[in-house]
């Protein structure tokens, strides 16, 4: 897992030496502060790019899909989308990951109409072991539920599938895929059977102040379409940066992509803005760090 922040015990004890301070500090004291803020923040920004880091987030998640069909309509999809860990035993960590899109689908046979509302929703659980070598990786179920409000909106089917994810963070950079695939199990037999995969390779540059450049775009598969239609394959890529309101922090990007490839039959969009905010949860420690209890409890190893 990515190595959290600095332990909140750490902080806490000098809590009482800031309160005692009447004058901020300034010169070399200064600058000490802003380098450890700084590298703080680009701590943080290596663990908002793994997506099964020991970091509370919830991302919200804004897509914008243009020139749909023979009108160009644009279709809209917020996603939020928290990501929780959970430390199941020393050994073994699970991280949920739940999508829960808002919708709106313009009807792409006219220049206007359309439907709004709640998508299926799609839980993912990641099993990832907490110690680990260069390799970051974790495995796990996934579902996609038929909670859409409108029939535009959702698949109207009960899916079920696996999910994983690897990923490497040499130096600066982060490189990485998570990958899925599900099949409908069950639902109405007039709606379309699901048998869909997604790709998401991502790889991020860091850059001083906290910045960062990104690509992480998603490749899907619909295996029950025609041969010529079962691509889309997007390229591009953006910025993004770890910032604070108030206390709190937040990663903001902005990204575009081009869908190189598409179906040809099936109305597509042949572009997509991607914006998001993700409030920041940090857990306080590393995800290796045990507590002195679990130590004691923990079989030696050889």
């Amino acid at each position: 897992m990515a190595v959290a922040l600095s332990p909140a015990p750490a902080r806490a004890a000098a809590a009482p030496e800031a309160a005692e301070e009447t004058t901020p500090p300034t010169g070399d004291a200064a600058e000490a502060d802003a380098a450890a803020s700084n590298g703080d923040a680009g701590e943080l920004a290596r663990q908002v790019q793994n997506p099964i880091a020991n970091l509370i987030s919830v991302p919200f998640q804004e897509n914008l899909d243009y020139n749909i069909g023979p009108y160009e309509r644009a279709r809209s999809t917020l996603n939020i989308q928290p990501v929780v860990p959970v430390t199941l035993t020393p050994e073994l960590m699970l991280i949920t990951r739940t999508i829960v899109p808002i919708v709106y689908q313009p009807d792409v046979a006219n220049s206007g109409g359309g439907s709004s509302g709640l998508g299926d929703i799609n839980p993912a659980f990641f099993f990832s072991p907490i110690d680990h070598g260069p390799l970051i990786w974790g495995v796990g179920p996934t579902f996609l539920l038929p909670t859409g409000t409108q029939r535009a909106t959702g698949s109207g089917k009960w899916s079920i599938g696996a999910t994983a994810v690897g990923l490497l963070q040499p130096g600066k950079l982060t490189i990485g895929v998570l990958a899925s695939n599900l099949w409908s199990v069950s639902g109405p037999d007039d709606r379309v059977p699901v048998n869909q995969m997604t790709i998401q390779y991502f790889i991020n540059y860091n850059l001083p102040q906290a910045w960062y450049l990104t690509s992480s775009p998603i490749l899907t598969a619909n295996w029950q379409a025609e041969p010529h239609d079962v691509w889309t394959i997007p390229f591009g890529g953006g910025v993004g940066k770890i910032f604070k309101l108030g206390k709190l922090p937040l990663n903001g990007t902005l990204q575009m992509y081009r869908n190189a490839f598409r179906p040809d039959t099936v109305p597509s969009a042949s572009w997509q803005l991607r914006v998001q905010i993700a409030l920041l949860f940090p857990t306080g420690k590393k995800p290796a760090d045990k507590p002195s209890s679990e130590v004691a409890a923990a079989p030696a190893r050889r």
